[in-house]
């Protein structure tokens, strides 16, 4: 698979977060491009998981480690000596911020505090993609996308947590990470992602997959909301070309970037399950019977065009490929799971070819 100009091919490569949907994901990409992958988190985070249904544990270094614990994180990158880092490790749900804020802010804040710290004195270290989230922005509702200049915020716990971890990266860039000898550095922002093998809880998909796998009926808060729903391969996509991007362009050193779908991809959760079901027998949703009482956002996207002019990123499927592939991941696990493997590494091939026929640029 000659993606990324082999830019990964023999490199040791970390992964924080490597046991969740998109770590396990980013790490398959990464084996699959013939990078070595050391993988570090601190549990795997659902039953089922993607990272075991992978069996990927035997074909890594796997580490188990907090990311709020400086120590093991400085531990584990002196004794891996990696070229570069992926910092994924988070507290993801929104739901779960609030009934549980100290380990949300600790994980999301301290631990990107840590990468950072641990990152700057690993000589091995060429180059960090920090990874945080669409909801770092101040979300203030409007029609269209937010760009990388904007301002940070946050109304809840979870989005407060990546403003902050935000703001902690900043302050490193400027300071530490200046100088030659300094490994480089950037920071994604991609917002709501879907795709085969992803079981968190509170999350439209796994809540759909669990009730539907059972013949029960899905319950639904907010059908109206709207968001910018992206397979997982779109932001991966980004984040390896934009590491790649990092060893040869250094006007990327210290930049955000933000990873999204065309900006006509903007659909209602509503219309969502409608396409999703269409691919489950008596797939069927209902509205919760009382109205969510944290706050919750309906109107998120994000604006790509500097992903686009600086890394010639965009993304390669369409709403209609998104749906169909997702449903395929998980109408496949549940009547055929020993497949999962080959099935995975099919999607990723699917996704590159699909990129190629395109002409988009990490291709080539």
């Amino acid at each position: 698979m000659s993606v990324f100009q082999n830019h990964y091919k023999n490199k040791v490569v970390f992964v924080t977060g490597h046991t969740g949907f998109k770590g396990a994901w980013l790490t398959q990409w990464l084996l699959e491009l013939g990078a070595k992958v050391v993988g570090f988190s601190v549990d795997i985070p659902t039953t089922p998981s993607l990272f075991e249904a992978l069996d990927l544990e035997s074909q890594i270094t796997h580490i188990v480690g907090d990311v709020r614990h400086l120590s093991a994180v400085k531990s584990a990158l002196n004794d891996t000596k990696p070229d570069m880092l992926f910092h994924l490790a988070a507290q993801p749900l929104v739901k779960l911020s609030y009934d549980d804020p100290v380990a949300t802010f600790e994980t999301n804040v301290l631990g990107m505090l840590n990468v950072l710290e641990a990152g700057r004195t690993c000589e091995s270290l060429k180059q960090m993609v920090l990874i945080t989230s669409d909801k770092c922005y101040q979300n203030v509702e409007w029609e269209w996308g937010y760009r990388e200049t904007d301002a940070l915020g946050g109304d809840d716990p979870y989005s407060g947590s990546k403003g902050a971890a935000e703001l902690v990266a900043r302050s490193y860039m400027a300071s530490y990470y200046k100088n030659d000898s300094a490994p480089r550095v950037a920071i994604t922002r991609a917002g709501n992602v879907i795709g085969g093998g992803d079981w968190a809880k509170d999350r439209i998909i796994p809540d759909s997959v669990r009730a539907w796998s059972q013949g029960e009926t899905v319950k639904i808060r907010s059908p109206k909301a709207t968001r910018p729903w992206q397979h997982v391969l779109e932001p991966l996509s980004g984040y390896l070309h934009l590491g790649a991007c990092l060893a040869t362009q250094p006007e990327c050193h210290g930049e955000p970037f933000n990873f999204g779908p065309n900006s006509q991809v903007n659909e209602s959760v509503e219309v969502l399950l409608d396409a999703f079901g269409a691919h489950w027998d008596k797939a069927q949703w209902a509205l919760e019977g009382t109205p969510p009482v944290a706050h919750e956002n309906t109107l998120l996207k994000l604006c790509c065009d500097k992903a686009l002019h600086y890394l010639e990123w965009q993304a390669v499927w369409g709403f209609s490929d998104t749906i169909k592939t997702t449903a395929q991941w998980y109408g496949n696990y549940y009547t055929n799971p020993d497949a999962t493997p080959s099935l995975t590494k099919a999607q990723i091939q699917h996704y590159v070819e699909s990129a190629t026929q395109k002409g988009i640029t990490w291709t080539a």
